[in-house]
């Protein structure tokens, strides 16, 4: 497919320096570029990060705690007349 694209200046220095370190031409490169970019998104598995924040709830009470925080809470909704 041939079409004319409109490169922002850091992306032209970017194939440009990639041009000339891997001595490829301008199409080469940026379908290269193209390529790896693209599937690389769809290949890639999406990874939730988790922390430990330095409280530790045993399971059987975290349904309890949740039902205690939400019971004090529509109490203090009552309280002032919402």
């Amino acid at each position: 497919m041939r079409t004319t694209v409109t490169l922002e200046p850091e992306a032209e220095t970017l194939v440009r320096n990639a041009m000339a370190s891997r001595r490829l031409p301008f199409r080469t490169v940026v379908n290269q570029a193209i390529i790896s970019a693209l599937a690389e998104r769809q290949e890639r598995p999406q990874i939730t990060l988790t922390f430990p924040i330095g409280v530790r709830v045993q399971s059987p009470k975290i349904l309890a705690l949740a039902a205690e925080l939400e019971d004090t809470g529509l109490l203090h909704k009552l309280e002032l007349g919402k």
